[in-house]
């Protein structure tokens, strides 16, 4: 008989009780749930059997090969009418806004942040690649849209090249306080910092693996370039520069975004990833954990690898473990801060549907002197 587990550390994140105002009668909420071994037994049975038909290794290379086309025509269906603000990151990461009055934007963070992964992250009832006109109106995200800037990661790079050439030059290199978000659609985590945080000695970083999506963030009314700097960039290529050198970081951002990443290459994108923090520089993740109800929807015929799918759009999302996910941290040399799981239960009571959501939580530091 197996021995037992530890019961992974938890916390509750915002309000126990939660309720859309739009839709009271309708849509609850319950952090920090707690599960029944049948209830994990059920699901781990659900995962077993949705996983033992995998693809064919030339199907796997396809999705590999054409996964930056698969997130650019993501983008483009859905522009920028599928996503809400995370106004909730201020709550779960103060560390994006360190001089923030708690009481500002109080009722919002709550509101929109917890409304938002109800939603499952800003995909909705979108999962395996198909969006209902209710989800999407649920996630209007309240940007203005102009021409799209070209933006291509060769033109990309020569600019980076250029700047690089000149010592200490490059963008944000007077800021005082420099954020990267890796992975920004939209631009949903960028501008709710530069809305929320006033030090004048902040800089916001944001890249994407998607054109299309950074033709988003850069065409929003609220790009600024004299505090932000959006660029196209591929994790997996560990030739694709960043515009800012080694160890000039405070804080990296990856919200849902490691999760799809092909696994054997995590642990490089986090390590190099971890270079570009200061000492005492952190990285804030929030993503996917095993056992999530969008885990368990998929079908056979849809897994590549273990805890690793293709949704119906082409994207692919992997489901971690806190253990997963310490190992790529620690091995980067990074110690934890935070290492939390979250289980939510989600009721729709119009639909009749109960819907249990599985998130982790991390927050890894680099240490402020070699470790010995």
């Amino acid at each position: 008989m197996a021995a037992p587990r530890e019961a992974p550390e938890q916390r509750p994140f915002g309000r126990r009780f939660l309720t859309d105002p739009a839709r009271l009668f309708q849509h609850n909420a319950w952090d920090n749930v707690e599960w029944s071994e049948e209830q994990e037994a059920s699901a781990r049975s659900k995962v077993q059997e949705n996983s033992s038909q995998l693809l064919p290794q030339d199907k796997q290379e396809e999705y590999e090969v054409n996964a930056k086309r698969y997130w650019d025509d993501f983008y483009k269906i859905h522009e920028n009418g599928f996503f809400k603000d995370r106004h909730w990151l201020f709550t779960e990461f103060p560390e994006l806004a360190p001089n923030r009055n708690p009481s500002q934007n109080g009722d919002s963070v709550h509101e929109f942040g917890n409304k938002e992964e109800s939603n499952n992250e800003g995909r909705g009832s979108c999962e395996n690649g198909y969006c209902s006109l209710e989800t999407r109106a649920e996630n209007q995200l309240n940007m203005i849209k102009s021409t799209p800037k070209v933006c291509t990661e060769l033109l990309a790079t020569q600019n980076y090249s250029k700047l690089n050439q000149r010592d200490g030059d490059y963008p944000g290199s007077s800021a005082s306080y420099r954020v990267l978000e890796v992975g920004c659609g939209a631009g949903n985590t960028v501008f709710p910092i530069l809305q929320t945080n006033n030090d004048p000695g902040l800089f916001v970083y944001c890249c994407d693996f998607s054109t299309t999506a950074v033709d988003l963030v850069q065409s929003n009314a609220e790009y600024d370039s004299s505090r932000c700097f959006a660029f196209v960039h591929d994790l997996c290529n560990d030739q694709s520069p960043f515009p800012m050198p080694d160890e000039s970081l405070d804080i990296v951002i990856l919200i849902f975004v490691l999760s799809a990443i092909l696994p054997e290459k995590m642990q490089c994108i986090v390590s190099r990833l971890s270079r570009l923090l200061k000492p005492g520089g952190m990285i804030l993740l929030r993503d996917y954990g095993r056992y999530d109800l969008a885990q368990l929807r998929f079908k056979k015929g849809q897994c590549l690898s273990d805890n690793f799918y293709v949704r119906g759009d082409g994207t692919r999302v992997y489901f971690f473990t806190q253990d997963e996910l310490n190992d790529l941290f620690t091995t980067a040399g990074l110690e934890k801060i935070q290492n939390l799981v979250d289980r939510r239960l989600q009721v729709n009571r119009g639909k009749q549907m109960t819907m249990y959501r599985v998130w982790i939580q991390c927050k890894y530091r680099k240490p402020s002197a070699p470790q010995l």
